[in-house]
Formats: structure tokens, sequence, C-alpha cells
């Protein structure tokens, strides 16, 4: 006897979307925990949609770029309801999130940018967010790069980043060269081709402030729905890697400050959303009420189109060897970008403190926490713990 693969309920395009808009405004402690909530949901109460068909379809996700718990939605709600269905799951499990952070913005621009007597709270915070970033990248780290190439990838892509070279040119020689690694003749000439393109491109310290604010004409709509566009592009295994391309198109252009920009990634880190909703604080901090809206769309553009455009061959898509190799020397050379990233906004905090003893102290006990603590509610704690201590240190 068969078994029978479930199927979603009869649901009128209304109840659908609540359905998912409920799932919005539970979406507290990251990925992981929004997953295993829509999973409780809809495989094991509901029954929209079996137990290893969902582990397949988690496992499509998570090789493709984008927030997973956000392309899960936009798959289930197709399954129920078509491409609208899809569309209408997207925006209901997103929309609390979004119009939450836009709340938070508009308060932080209004009437906390800039406070003296909120400066050390915030300060706290940001160096909180540092050591959550750290152990970000630590988890990131171990599961994409699980052979010596992959870890060779990703230190060299965290060198280049280091010396301005584009993001790009890590990215795409990595892929490449994962994809073509059983083949040592063409890797060898794909090599060669980028450390010749990297030696001819010209080189900057991104370490030094100058270079990382320097302003770069005012602020565009279209600047900031492609800054958008590209984390949601790049996002492999997690949410903290978007961060390098936002920050580079947002805070390199000199439209906010490393500190500002920090900020938002602790208030998306409390929130019930995907932790790339921070793009819309940077957005709104940069560029108003169409600057947020800008680049959420284009942060979230990808998460939609992935499912409603290749809906029916994602699954087979995904099985295919090659892109699979491709896609894991890409992910390699993200955590090198993140991590040099990293480096370059500890580099920055360091900068505008006092004196660096209790800078690291915070740093150190934050870390401590973030990697023997486990919960959803860890990082809501450390964020506000940050600030606690931040006000107590005076720093």
């Amino acid at each position: 006897m068969t078994n029978i693969e479930p199927s979603p309920p009869s649901l009128g395009l209304a109840r659908l979307f609540l359905k998912f808009l409920r799932f919005g405004f539970l979406a507290f402690g990251g990925p992981v925990a929004q997953i295993a909530m829509i999973r409780q949901a809809l495989v094991d109460e509901e029954r929209w949609i079996s137990s290893p068909r969902f582990n397949r379809l988690l496992a499509v996700m998570q090789i493709l770029p984008g927030p997973e718990a956000h392309e899960l939605c936009v798959h289930l709600g197709m399954m129920a309801r078509g491409r609208i269905g899809g569309l209408l799951a997207g925006l209901g499990f997103m929309l609390p999130g979004f119009f939450l952070m836009l709340g938070a913005a508009w308060l932080y621009d209004e009437w906390i940018a800039g406070k003296a007597a909120m400066g050390s709270i915030f300060f706290g915070v940001q160096i909180v967010v540092l050591a959550i970033i750290l152990r970000a990248v630590h988890r990131i780290g171990s599961h994409i790069l699980e052979d010596k190439l992959l870890w060779l990838l990703a230190i060299a892509s965290f060198a280049a980043t280091l010396t301005g070279t584009p993001f790009w040119l890590p990215l795409l020689a990595a892929g490449l060269l994962y994809m073509f690694s059983e083949r040592r003749w063409i890797a060898l000439a794909i090599a060669a081709g980028f450390v010749v393109l990297i030696l001819l491109l010209p080189h900057t310290n991104t370490l030094e402030p100058t270079t990382v604010v320097a302003a770069s004409g005012p602020v565009t709509t279209l600047a900031l729905f492609v800054a958008g566009l590209k984390g949601g592009l790049l996002t492999f295994g997690g949410a903290y890697t978007a961060i390098p391309y936002v920050r580079a198109d947002t805070v390199g252009r000199g439209w906010l400050s490393d500190g500002s920009f920090l900020d938002g990634v602790a208030l998306a880190g409390v929130l019930p959303a995907p932790l790339v909703i921070f793009a819309t604080f940077a957005g709104y901090v940069a560029g108003g009420w169409e600057g947020a809206v800008a680049i959420t769309v284009g942060m979230f553009l990808p998460a939609f189109a992935f499912s409603m455009i290749f809906f029916e061959r994602l699954e087979a898509i995904a099985e295919h060897p090659a892109l699979h190799r491709l896609l894991a020397g890409v992910a390699a050379a993200v955590v090198g970008v993140i991590a040099a990233t990293l480096i370059q906004l500890g580099w920055s905090t360091a900068g505008r403190a006092s004196s660096l003893a209790p800078l690291i102290l915070l740093f150190g006990a934050a870390l401590t926490i973030a990697w023997q603590a486990k919960g959803k509610l860890v990082t809501p704690a450390l964020v506000i713990g940050g600030g606690i201590a931040g006000w107590l240190l005076g720093l």
C-alpha cells in the first residue's frame, strides 16, 4: 500500500493571507525558530505536506539565496493557491516585521539618533552585535566550509575583501573554482585569471574610516533598491551574509554611519521578522520612507522570485550536482566576505571608543554568552543587556 502525499486544505485567499500573517507576528528567534513554528503548524498539525517532502524542500531553500523561512512560506502558499497564494503567504509573513521595523526606524531617527544621553546605551548594543555576528560567522562557516578547498576559498575571499576588491570578483572566482576543481587545468586557468584581475584593480585600505564612509553622491531610491537586491541575491547560509553588501551600498557611500547600521542589525534581532529586515532600517535612515520601501523590495524580491518562477522545477534544479558545487563555492566566499566586514565594523567601533578596556570586556562577555547559550531569546537578551552594560560602563 502506497502512502498518499498530503495536500493543503481548500482555503480562501483572505484566510491564507491571515494564516501567514499570524506566522509573521510570531516570527521571533531567527530562522531556526521560525521554521520550527511553520513545521509544527503545517506539517505536524494541519498536514499540508509530509515531513520527508518538507525536509527536501527545506534543503533546497538552504542552498538558494534568501531567507529560508520566508521562501518556505512562499512555496507553501503556492501549493495551496498557486502563484497568488505564494505572493500572499510571503507578504503575510514579512509585513509585520516590515512595519514594526519601519516604526522603529522612525523612532530611532526622530528621537534617538544624535542624542548624547542615548549614546552609551547604543554603543553597548553595537559591541554586543559584533559578538553576535562573530558567533553567526562561526555557525555559518561550520555548515559551509566542509573541506580544505572551501576553507582556502573563504580565506582568499577574506583577504581580497580587506584589500578593497569588488565584492563580485571573489564570489565568481570561488564558485567557478569549486565547480571545476576536479578539472585541474581549467581550475588553474580560472585562478590565474582572477589573480591577474585582482592585481590590476586599484587597492584601498578598507579599514580606514575615510574609505569606508566616503560619500559618493546623493541618496537615490534606485541605488537603495539595488543594495537590497544585491543582499537578497547573496544571502547564503543565513541573513548575516547580507550584511557586507547592504553596508557597502549604504555606509560605504556615506549615507549612514557604522554605528547606526549596527543599531539596525540589533533591532532586527528582537523583532518578529526575518533578520534581513535590518535592510529596512538602513533604507529608512539613508533615504526615508521611499528608501525603506525600495531596499526592502529589493531584499525580498529574490525570495519571492525563486519559488514563484521555478516552482514546478525547483527541487529538480537544486539537485543538479554542478549547481551544488557552484553555490558551495560562492557560499564559502561569502563567509570570507562577512568575516572581513566584521573586522571592518570592529575597527570602526574601536575607533569611536574612549577606552578599549570596557569595550573588550563587554565584547568578551557577550561572545561567551552567545557561544554557550541556546534559545530564541538569547539575541534579544544580549541586545538589552548590551544597552544596560553600555549605560553602566559609560561607554
